[in-house]
């Protein structure tokens, strides 16, 4: 052949798998994944989720088995919710030393006292209207569930929660729940704020996960997911009020939001891969369009390469098991 060859080919670097590993730019490692869980009480069997093939609501009487098989596997970290059947319209139940939230905590912390618990702090799934917080005339009303996030926090932190992840969306809560475990002596308990939470319809498995009884949306406390410039306040609003860690939720359709968080604090990132993510690729797999683990090695690893330290994921336990 004649004529012009090109001096820079970046395919030299390319040519072999162990030159591509070697010049590889982005990693996912376990130890930054975090499972998230559904303990339900009350109940003897495991539920298989039919919107999130996979994934089961844990009879709390296992939970002591599935934290241990969770450690086994090599996952260090998990995230707490739970299904509760003592409903009633502030979610106290929260709050009781001996309530679900206080025992999924101390069952995981006795069980693998290692494992980092992470205690989701929210009312969705402890009330009878499925709101995130008090509702009254038919709003939920922002202040008055501060004070009740406060309560329920320090049970989880008592309980033995490493971090606290308020995902009610009310504004001034990082700051009402540092002021809340700080004057009950827990000052070490770190905060990682769902900081920018979308109104997302990517959540909708988790609502036949969670249990959730909510008729109608969240749309007056979560995010505009059309605003990139209110996102980014809301995280720094957070930051402000004494988060250890924030979080971008979902995760996948929003990473520039990721990017944008990044580039603005020097705060750990989280980003939830949430249960609509997980369920596409989950169907899409099992009608052979897609090869899972390929995706999800993506879609996880585009979730880092945004920006994102920590990635809550429901492929965690998957990942563990048989890698990528």
């Amino acid at each position: 052949m004649s004529g012009i060859y090109p001096i820079l080919r970046p395919r030299r670097l390319r040519r072999t798998p162990a030159l591509r590993t070697l010049f590889q730019e982005t990693e996912v490692q376990l130890s930054s994944l975090v499972l998230p869980i559904f303990v339900e009480e009350g109940v003897s069997e495991y539920m298989p989720l039919s919107a999130m093939p996979g994934v089961l609501r844990i009879p709390e009487a296992r939970l002591a088995f599935e934290a241990d098989r969770y450690a086994r596997a090599g996952i260090q970290s998990v995230i707490t919710f739970g299904i509760s059947h003592h409903l009633d319209e502030v979610g106290s139940d929260t709050w009781l030393e001996n309530g679900l939230v206080a025992r999924m905590v101390r069952i995981c912390k006795e069980t693998v006292p290692e494992m980092i618990v992470m205690s989701d702090t929210c009312f969705c799934e402890y009330t009878t209207h499925g709101h995130c917080g008090v509702v009254r005339d038919n709003w939920v009303d922002n202040d008055a569930t501060l004070v009740n996030l406060g309560r329920q926090a320090v049970v989880a932190a008592r309980a033995g929660a490493d971090i606290i992840a308020p995902s009610a969306a009310m504004d001034g809560q990082v700051q009402a729940i540092r002021a809340a475990l700080d004057s009950a002596g827990f000052t070490d308990t770190a905060i990682m704020a769902y900081s920018t939470k979308f109104a997302s319809a990517f959540y909708g498995p988790f609502r036949e996960a969670g249990g959730t009884t909510l008729k109608g949306n969240r749309k007056s406390y979560q995010m505009n997911s059309m605003n990139r410039r209110e996102a980014i306040r809301e995280s720094l609003l957070d930051e402000q009020e004494g988060a250890d860690a924030l979080m971008v939720k979902p995760a996948g359709a929003f990473l520039d939001t990721i990017r944008d968080i990044r580039e603005a604090t020097y705060l750990p990132i989280a980003a939830y891969q949430v249960s609509g993510e997980y369920a596409m690729i989950k169907f899409a797999a099992a009608a052979g369009a897609i090869d899972e683990r390929q995706i999800v090695r993506e879609t996880l690893g585009s979730i880092k390469r945004a920006g994102a330290d920590i990635i809550l994921s429901y492929f965690a336990m998957d990942i563990a098991e048989q890698g990528f």
